[in-house]
């Protein structure tokens, strides 16, 4: 049985995420326990708020070295995706370092912030992230900030331009749509993370 653990981040979707696995019958335990996080099988890095906010709170909890220095396969969701790359815009702050990239404000092209509701992903042949998940499904989405496409991208979605729905680099994956919120497809995804990677 995988050892499922979710990095306690403070954010507020930590249960909603949680609750995603109970309905797929996967065990998940919520902690930010440094020894608890160290042993997983696998590990999840949920993020609501602002970048400056969760990376505060990764410091305080001396979570940064941990995350970074983890090699069992981690899934970002929403900001917790966006922290994985080098820095972001939005408050301009320094966040993990786990893959090349930056987040940017969605540029405008008269379309209303936050990009909030359903919206088509489209992703790499054969990725088994999304092993099972038909091409262009659909995923629910709720960000003012995004990871334009780089050589990480493993899937895309658009919002007046194309943006990173998903990225990919060594064991950490991300993806900036909220799995459990998006019904069977994201409990599919969550499911291949699990099986899969």
């Amino acid at each position: 049985m995988t050892n499922l653990v979710i990095i306690d981040t403070g954010c507020a979707n930590l249960s909603s995420v949680k609750f995603a696995f109970d309905r797929l019958n996967i065990k998940a335990e919520i902690s930010r326990d440094i020894a608890t996080i160290q042993s997983a099988d696998k590990l999840l890095l949920p993020g609501v708020g602002t970048a400056m906010a969760a990376m505060k709170i990764l410091q305080d909890r001396n979570l940064i070295e941990t995350i970074q220095n983890a090699t069992q396969p981690m899934l970002g969701i929403c900001l917790g995706m966006q922290l994985m790359t080098e820095y972001s815009s939005e408050g301009n702050v320094p966040t993990l370092s786990l893959m090349s990239g930056h987040t940017d404000l969605i540029p405008n092209t008269g379309l209303p912030l936050p990009h909030m509701g359903w919206n088509k992903v489209r992703y790499e042949q054969d990725h088994p992230l999304f092993a099972g998940i038909e091409q262009d499904s659909h995923f629910y989405f709720v960000h003012s900030y995004a990871v334009l496409p780089n050589e990480h991208t493993i899937a895309t979605s658009d919002y007046g331009v194309p943006f990173s729905a998903a990225l990919g680099c060594k064991n950490f994956y991300g993806v900036q749509f909220h799995p459990e919120r998006s019904g069977k497809n994201g409990a599919q995804l969550l499911k291949n993370f699990v099986e899969n990677l």
